[in-house]
């Protein structure tokens, strides 16, 4: 796909994935990217030099508003759709009915997408959409393929539904009327940016903030398959290049990486010495959700180029950098719980 002529529209723009999206785009040619953002997530800093530059055509407004998402797809070629109600574990578990509004807010914006002509749909979908049964011993050496997803459906809350309905609205709408579009299924993506509601930030914070004991929520077993942010966003761009059928891509890492070796290596390479607290009554989420990326290396030649631990210290390094005690301090609570 030639980007530099593409009108391409990035909803939830302001936020952090979308934000390294948006870097990479300008990278590949795009001349100018229109963002909708309400910023209830996002974080206008993030794009801030792009706006001032002219090079962003940034609207504060909601996609759920009547008459809004007709607005923004106007004469666009191609939309990445990462707007979405959704934080960490903590919120995914806790806010069911604010995450079930994303059913609302998808179907609305795929018609008005394909009312407007739009070329190509990218959709920002999640692992969450995979059966919860599949997922819950730590000690298999278990992958997740994009069939898996069913049927039957058992999706990780209302969260994992909006996501998987989304989906399927996608493959209806290439089958009925040719809608070409794509669903990127992301896996625990982390780096700079990110933020404390996630599992990798929100260690790296306890770190910053010098918490002792050091909680971790869970029993420590969990696994997951961190995937770097700049990684990710490669795959959506390529994903958009290459797939049109509706199908959705699995983007992770095959990395297993188990939650207390992870904690462990931030105390280590933070230097921060403290006793680790284990707090299994705490939202855990499944206990060993990894990706198979096998088809995005098969159809797209992608696969992570980072490894876990790089990504890991690159990520500590910047949030170091840029962080203040003080206000993490202020805000880390309520961000383990909220957006």
């Amino acid at each position: 796909m030639e980007w530099k002529n593409k009108k391409i529209l990035v909803t939830g723009g302001a936020s952090f994935i979308s934000s390294h999206l948006i870097d990479l785009l300008f990278e590949r040619g795009t001349q100018k990217i229109r963002v909708v953002d309400n910023l209830s997530s996002g974080k206008l800093e993030n794009i801030q030099h792009y706006i001032d530059a002219g090079k962003i055509e940034f609207h504060e407004k909601d996609l759920l508003c009547p008459g809004v998402a007709q607005e923004m797809v106007k004469d666009i070629d191609v939309v990445f759709h990462l707007a979405a109600d959704h934080g960490g574990r903590g919120y995914v578990d806790l806010h069911q009915a604010a995450c079930a509004t994303n059913l609302a807010l998808d179907g609305i914006f795929i018609k008005a997408a394909y009312d407007a002509g739009v070329e190509k749909f990218i959709f920002a979908s999640s692992g969450c959409v995979y059966p919860n049964n599949l997922q819950t011993d730590p000690n298999e050496s278990f992958y997740l393929t994009e069939e898996m997803v069913g049927p039957p459906y058992d999706a990780d809350n209302t969260y994992g539904w909006a996501k998987l309905m989304a989906e399927i609205t996608l493959k209806a709408y290439y089958k009925d009327y040719g809608m070409k579009s794509v669903s990127c299924r992301f896996f625990t993506v982390y780096g700079e940016r990110g933020v404390e509601n996630h599992a990798v930030m929100a260690m790296i914070a306890r770190a910053f903030i010098k918490q002792n004991p050091f909680e971790l929520w869970g029993t420590g077993e969990q696994i997951r398959n961190w995937t770097y942010v700049k990684d990710i966003v490669e795959g959506i761009i390529i994903c958009a290049e290459k797939v049109d059928d509706g199908s959705a891509i699995n983007l992770g890492t095959m990395e297993r990486i188990k939650v207390i070796d992870a904690a462990k290596e931030v105390l280590r390479y933070t230097g921060h010495k403290a006793e680790i607290k284990l707090l299994p009554d705490k939202p855990t989420g499944p206990y060993n959700r990894v990706a198979d990326n096998s088809l995005a290396k098969r159809i797209l030649d992608w696969q992570p180029k980072v490894k876990f631990i790089d990504g890991l210290h690159c990520t500590i390094d910047w949030y170091y950098k840029t962080k203040n005690v003080a206000e993490v301090k202020k805000i880390f609570a309520r961000m383990l719980t909220e957006r």
